[in-house]
């Protein structure tokens, strides 16, 4: 079973839509944290502000994301869901994040290379530096096009499996073990986007 958190902040209609299309039958849209902890697939949609994850930890899903990831559940974080896996974001620094992975979301620069750059990033940019070991981005070549939306990017990590630059380099999407995270909304990416979430459903 696939669990979908609803934290109030996700595209949770796009992705459902999206997983039934690619075959998904059973999905459960959830705020139950028994739920979460007991499901096969963890998918955290989300845009907006990372404010909206401070709800996480008031419901308790923080330790049953955390009791999942360690039974061995495949977890995808979509957009702020993949900024949660992080210690957190300059958005909302007193809300802290999963910490999964070391190091903080920042805004992207008023300025790169003495430019004018504009926030927030949104539209068509391209995937690049693909880890070929990546089962998330299996198929997928450095190059492809995706859709972005966000006015704050996670850093370059030794888990990231794919960079997009804008304003330098960001982790576009994020890959350890069980644990994954895509910057882009995989729902509204066209061939591309199918694919990742067509690789995520078979693992």
């Amino acid at each position: 079973m696939i669990a979908i958190i609803d934290y109030k902040a996700g595209n949770l209609t796009s992705v459902v839509k999206t997983l039934s299309y690619l075959g998904a039958r059973e999905m459960e849209v959830t705020q139950d944290p028994a739920v979460v902890a007991g499901a096969a697939k963890v998918v955290l949609p989300g845009v907006g502000h990372f404010q909206a994850t401070s709800l996480l930890l008031e419901l308790g899903l923080t330790d049953a994301v955390r009791e999942s990831v360690v039974k061995g559940a495949w977890f995808l974080g979509i957009c702020v869901g993949l900024q949660w896996l992080f210690e957190g974001s300059t958005e909302a620094p007193s809300i802290a994040g999963l910490g999964h992975f070391k190091g903080t979301c920042e805004r992207f620069p008023a300025l790169f290379d003495g430019v004018e750059l504009k926030s927030p990033h949104v539209g068509w940019n391209s995937l690049e530096k693909v880890r070929m070991d990546s089962r998330l981005m299996r198929g997928v070549e450095s190059g492809g096009f995706v859709y972005y939306t966000h006015s704050w990017r996670a850093p370059v990590i030794h888990a990231t499996a794919a960079v997009t630059e804008y304003g330098g380099e960001f982790s576009g999407v994020v890959e350890k073990d069980n644990v994954m995270g895509v910057q882009f909304h995989p729902e509204k990416s066209s061939v591309v986007g199918l694919q990742v979430l067509k690789n995520f459903l078979e693992l």
